[in-house]
């Protein structure tokens, strides 16, 4: 971006001295020297300070690995390799029918024992009688206190073993729930707008919960924003909210407004972890850049083929000189229409 600059006031000194047939002598040319090392040198200093440029910037994507909660053959892959998906759409299936017969049996124990809950319930009411019974025919007299002991007894162990049966009942019931969601976990649906990559899985393969086995890639389709890397020299003067203006290699001759969204602040360069070696100078050497987060928001974006993880440029434009902010957007769009040039890169 500086030699743009030379280059161009270089050009501006040819085009001035030819025009106003200025000779060349010990006079001339030293002073368009020194004129320009000042000249070039003020405006480089003022431009980087004031609206910082980065030519290196990328967009960084999310990607999630795809596992599914259950262990199954696949029955189904519902989609191609990067093919778009819509949140909720359907990505492949595990065979179902172990599940399904877990399902069944659990529901079939479950509904015996709601059944013998009932038979429990109606014992307890016929018990229940007998012991109001024992209990008036002792109060007349004409009863014994041992027949209304036996009733008591059996009353109690009847109500005994409904709590146990209700135990055993919400024990059923929630092995069934669990049953039920497993079971639905055989469908695994897109977590998001997106599409899918590096899709290899296949019919009959066997899909495992296993973290560090993915049958496939899911990259999320987020709002576009890349990541300018910046020198620390312009830390003061950056903030959100800025104008910014972003050069995508990929485009040509295009550049696309937008606006700071974030100043990370931090610098992995600075990284601690408790696990960690010891400090050594290695991580001073070289000076860690800023991280800058910078959204796009010209509505042209969407007119583009953008691919996820594309590098460009990045310039910020902050409050401060703001006149000066003009050689910055046109050196902006001489970088732009050079990458046309494939030897740039």
């Amino acid at each position: 971006m500086d030699l743009l600059l030379i280059l161009t006031y270089t050009a501006i000194c040819v085009g001035i001295f030819k025009v106003f047939k200025i000779p060349l002598n010990k006079w001339t040319v030293p002073t368009a020297v020194l004129g320009g090392i000042f000249i070039i040198g003020a405006l480089i200093v003022l431009m980087n300070y004031n609206h910082p440029y980065s030519e290196l910037s990328r967009n960084y994507y999310v990607s999630t690995p795809i596992v599914p909660l259950v262990k199954g053959r696949v029955s189904e892959v519902a989609v191609k390799p990067n093919q778009k998906v819509k949140k909720g759409d359907v990505l492949f299936r595990i065979e179902a029918e172990p599940f399904e017969q877990k399902v069944a049996s659990l529901t079939a124990r479950l509904l015996s024992n709601q059944d013998y809950l009932k038979a429990l319930d109606a014992r307890l009411r016929s018990a229940s009688l007998d012991r109001d019974r024992a209990r008036e025919l002792l109060r007349r007299g004409i009863g014994k206190q041992r027949d209304l002991d036996v009733t008591q007894a059996n009353v109690d162990d009847i109500g005994a073993q409904q709590d146990q049966q209700k135990a055993t009942i919400d024990d059923l019931q929630a092995q069934l729930n669990e049953a039920k969601y497993t079971l639905e976990q055989t469908v695994v649906y897109a977590p998001s707008d997106g599409h899918v990559v590096q899709l290899a899985l296949r019919p009959g393969m066997i899909a495992t919960p296993y973290l560090y086995r993915p049958v496939m890639t899911f990259i999320h389709e987020d709002d576009s924003s890349y990541v300018g890397w910046f020198w620390q020299n312009s830390m003061q003067r950056l903030k959100v909210g800025d104008k910014a203006e972003v050069v995508l290699d990929g485009i040509p001759g295009r550049i696309f407004q937008g606006e700071v969204e974030a100043v990370i602040p931090a610098i992995a360069s600075g990284n601690v972890q408790a696990n960690a070696g010891l400090l050594d100078q290695s991580s001073a050497q070289v000076p860690g850049r800023l991280p800058i987060i910078i959204k796009i928001t010209d509505p042209d974006w969407q007119n583009y083929q953008v691919i996820a993880g594309s590098s460009g440029q990045a310039a910020i434009y902050t409050e401060h000189v703001h006149h000066v902010a003009i050689m910055r957007k046109v050196l902006m769009r001489m970088a732009s229409w050079l990458n046309y040039l494939f030897p740039f890169h």
